[in-house]
């Protein structure tokens, strides 16, 4: 290695237990190298990663998140730290050239560690949030590997687990600048090892004798966002014994189309640097006309343009460089004067909040770019504009806080504090916080920096349910102050930059439930968090509910709940204990909401039981995000679901499971967080038009039908010429009846099953027999190892106009005409007339062997729909083929009539199979 950049070290690693290691780390990194062996202590490791997850690679234990596994391995409070501090080691080569430097690299690591390069050793000081970067110019072999080795201890009071569990755990975990989570939640199990190892990236960094350091990217807006200005600061490191004469290049270009670049901004300046000086330089304003803005999911695209920054020491050549994409985007956050939430306007746009409460993508910190991509793509396609990282859970990481840009999700951070562990619980944990204040005001810090760059950062906040100590959070007040431009919008001040603030360009909120969230003033206000009788989302706040799946539980754990009635005729479920140790919340209330399960009949085995909870999820978290979009901005500023997804394979609370197979939540939540939305207010029955974007909807037309399951269709009506300003809610009170003779295309669309009232929805059961007609076609691109398909199903039957009493469905949805196929390809089957009911496709693998055969992720346009008498609808699916598979995927489609399904086999030529 002699080029100047950065090389990722995340391959050959390995890891052994410090207690069966004999030597120390000088011998380890001269004179005893480890290696793989039949008697060798040493294994391969996973770095980025944890003691818990090398293990798990390994098979030296099993799989905590299956069955009851987790309860099998040894928790630290039992072994002891030494039990879970380990040795990681690997080789690596680097040449370099006179006058360059070489630094090795540390993202994080949990909790403390001692570094040895080719003997020489290094001690990297505590904290799980914080860089720690390495001069090893001088100690490098250059023609030879280069060894290094890292003892990693675990957390100094990683505290120990009652027997009942709890908030995490005994609390003694936030003594320390840690993730809290990891002693368990009523949502997950302890992590044993509490997240000990290297678990961010580690890398080699190659430059001449000037270095760049955390350049801050902020951007001012003027004369309605027509005029921009991009401040930019960074520190520039001399590594050198001499003067360092400078040219520092910022060029700022956006992708046209084609990959073809546009040179938006060319500047350079000169900047002088003392021997092993350090230099922060600011930089003259660059002027930007009328640029691309950035928006959130759902209200605009997301433009990036790519930043630039290297610096080219004289008689040296180019010495450092540095890259960013960037949006250009103003966040502002203040109390509403209506609601007294907290209102968020991007570019001066009101943005009504609906997102969800994220703890990590995976309990053991099995991170990676691709399983980012993914989760952030998830909550896109749910059309939410915000996650919040809850304060419980990680800093995240850049590559997460990438693919929100991308995608368009605002961010809210908070930093390592949360009520159960920091003020209050049982055990009364302790109010002061860390024990080092210091050093969680260094992390702080070090995160600001790493993360304050990208556009979809939108706020940082001191805790969940608490606020930090006194004394940290004066600290953070003050670092985290805004800069005078973004309280006071005038014309430029260059007398204050603000690209020389920690941030000063997005507001810091002490706690999770003051000033604008919840009632302000600390109060709980949120929740509960059961089963909720759908119309109720529509007359106070609620939150909601999870599912069962096979692959998470041995044969064993396969037994539904027992069902219970009590003599006031409310059933309570009794999970079983491997449920209940995978965190299930019933589906009944006792005493308060009767089993929405039960419903629709009581369930006969597993896949029974699954698909009515899919039923229930679907309607409780439509009828949830409908209930607030009902009242926006009139009582609320937005809504936070706790939670959107699970770090290990719980059964609550989640959109997708941990294995990414998305629940028919999922489908709820997309359907009415639509940034145009028609819905039923399930309390007045008013039909309702949500529109959260900034344009004005004019001539739209409004179709209301009610259907049976035979396909009759009784009622129909279309309200025309329909008005809805932009970001209200309108009510549509007339019913008035005409047939469109301009059908307009589909903006939203929208299917309810009612019961009559003081019923249920058994009488679906008989209709499970029927064979409704279908026709599906498919067509298919493989590009690379990535399948895209694009398959319309339609319902060939034809409705009768005859009103039967009972097993009435509502279909609610823009008139604008039915799109259907005009290929006469495909499968047809079945004869009966009526409505294809919750049909839900799925991918498989051929060639899997194990039971669970589903290809995972899956990104499919819609899913868990129905089709009422001659109607059609199209989806695109798009999944990567798994490594080595050499039979063509299938996809299954099955529903409520179809238990069996239809398959899809994807190839060169399409077969359409009836199971």
């Amino acid at each position: 290695m002699s080029e100047i950049g950065k090389t990722l070290l995340d391959s050959g690693w390995l890891a052994a237990r410090s207690t069966e290691v004999n030597e120390d780390g000088k011998q380890l990194t001269t004179t005893n190298p480890p290696s793989l062996g039949s008697q060798s202590k040493w294994m391969e490791a996973a770095v980025p990663g944890t003691v818990l997850g090398t293990l798990v690679k390994n098979k030296a234990i099993p799989d905590p998140f299956y069955g009851l596994n987790n309860e099998t391995i040894i928790d630290i409070a039992d072994s002891g730290r030494d039990y879970y501090t380990f040795w990681f080691f690997t080789k690596f080569q680097c040449k370099r050239l006179l006058n360059q430097y070489v630094h090795l690299n540390f993202r994080a690591i949990n909790y403390s560690a001692e570094v040895y390069v080719n003997g020489h050793k290094t001690a990297l000081p505590k904290g799980m949030f914080r860089r720690h970067t390495l001069d090893v110019t001088d100690i490098l072999h250059p023609e030879n590997d280069n060894l290094l080795a890292v003892i990693v201890h675990p957390p100094d009071h990683p505290g120990t687990i009652p027997p009942k569990g709890g908030q995490g755990g005994d609390h003694e975990i936030g003594k320390d600048v840690a993730a809290q989570y990891v002693e368990g939640w009523d949502w997950i199990c302890p992590i044993r090892d509490r997240n000990t190892g290297i678990w961010d990236e580690v890398s080699i960094s190659v430059t001449g004798p000037v270095r760049i350091i955390d350049p801050h990217l902020v951007s001012t807006f003027f004369d309605n966002y027509k005029r921009v200005y991009l401040h930019v600061t960074a520190e520039f490191e001399n590594k050198s014994t001499w003067k360092a004469d400078c040219s520092v290049t910022i060029q700022i270009t956006t992708e046209l189309e084609n990959g073809v670049c546009l040179v938006e901004i060319l500047h350079t300046e000169s900047v002088i640097i003392p021997a092993r000086g350090v230099v922060q330089h600011t930089f003259k304003p660059l002027f930007f006309y009328k640029p691309e803005l950035w928006w959130p999911n759902g209200m605009g695209k997301q433009s990036l343009y790519d930043v630039l920054i290297s610096v080219v020491v004289k008689e040296f050549g180019e010495s450092d460089s540095w890259m960013q994409p960037f949006g250009f985007r103003k966040v502002e956050s203040v109390i509403d004067s209506v609601t007294g939430g907290r209102l968020f306007k991007i570019n001066g746009e009101p943005i009504f909040i609906r997102g969800g409460n994220w703890i990590l993508s995976d309990g053991l910190l099995r991170l990676s770019k691709e399983r980012y991509r993914t989760d952030i793509k998830f909550h896109a396609d749910m059309n939410m504009n915000m996650i919040r990282c809850w304060g419980g859970g990680l800093a995240e990481r850049p590559e997460f806080y990438h693919y929100c840009d991308i995608y368009g999700l605002l961010v809210w951070q908070e930093f390592w504090i949360t009520g159960d562990v920091d003020g209050r619980g049982v055990p009364v944990s302790n109010p002061n916080g860390p024990l080092d204040h210091d050093l969680f005001l260094v992390c702080a810090r070090d995160t600001v920096k790493l993360l304050r760059n990208h556009p979809s950062l939108a706020l940082w906040v001191g805790g969940n349910e608490q606020v930090p100590p006194k004394d940290i959070n004066e600290a953070l007040n003050q670092d985290l102050r805004l800069h005078p431009s973004f309280e006071t919008p005038s014309l430029p001040d260059w007398d204050s930059d603000p690209s020389v603030y920690l941030d000063g360009a997005r507001v810091y909120i002490q706690g999770s439930m003051w000033d604008g969230f919840a009632d302000g003033k600390g109060n709980f206000t949120d929740g509960p968090y059961e089963i909720q009788y759908p119309e109720d989302f529509l007359k106070t706040r609620f939150i909601s509910l999870g599912l069962i799946q096979r692959a998470t539980m041995p044969r064993e754990g396969w037994e539904i709940p027992l069902l219970k009635k009590g003599a006031d005729g409310f059933v309570e479920e009794v999970p079983s204990r491997m449920w209940d140790y995978h965190k299930y919340i019933p589906y009944s209330k006792p005493g308060k909401v009767h089993d929405q399960i039960l419903m629709y009949g009581a369930p006969r085995d597993l896949d029974d039981f699954c698909l009515k909870a899919q039923m229930v999820n679907y309607i409780q978290y439509r009828a949830l995000l409908e209930g607030w979009s009902s009242r926006m901005w009139t009582k609320y500023t937005g809504v936070l679901i706790w939670k959107n997804q699970n770090p290990w394979t719980g059964l609550r609370g989640q959109f997708y499971d941990h294995l990414l197979d998305q629940t028919a939540s999922f489908y709820g939540c997309r359907s009415a967080a639509e940034p145009v939305h028609v819905q039923q207010n399930l309390a007045s029955n008013f039909i309702e038009v949500v529109n959260t974007t900034s344009k004005k909807l004019s001539d739209v037309e409004i179709e209301a039908s009610i259907w049976d399951l035979d396909g009759n269709c009784p009622y129909s009506k279309v309200f025309n010429r329909v008005s809805a300003p932009p970001k209200k809610v309108v009510q549509i009170s007339e019913f008035t009846y005409a047939k469109s003779e301009n059908p307009k295309p589909v903006i939203s669309r929208n299917f309810y099953w009612l019961h009559l009232p003081g019923k249920d929805y058994t009488l679906l059961e008989p209709y499970r027999k029927k064979q409704i007609p279908l026709k599906i076609t498919c067509d298919s691109v493989l590009v690379g190892p990535k399948f895209e398909l694009e398959i319309t199903v339609h319902n060939t039957s034809r409705a009768n106009d005859v009103l039967q009493e009972e097993g009435l469905l509502h279909k609610l949805f823009s008139r604008c005409g039915v799109v259907t196929s005009d290929s006469n390809r495909g499968l047809k089957v079945g004869s009966d007339p009526g409505v294809a009911f919750f049909l839900r496709f799925s991918v498989h693998n051929l060639e899997a062997e194990q039971q669970d055969t589903r290809i995972l992720p899956v990104h499919y346009s819609d899913n868990y729909f129905s089709l009422v008498p001659g109607e059609s609808m199209s989806f695109k699916i798009s999944f990567a083929a798994p490594a080595g598979m050499k039979k063509s995927p299938r996809v299954v489609l099955r529903g409520w009539n179809y238990p069996d399904g239809f398959t899809v086999l994807v190839k060169d030529k399409l077969l359409f199979q009836h199971n």
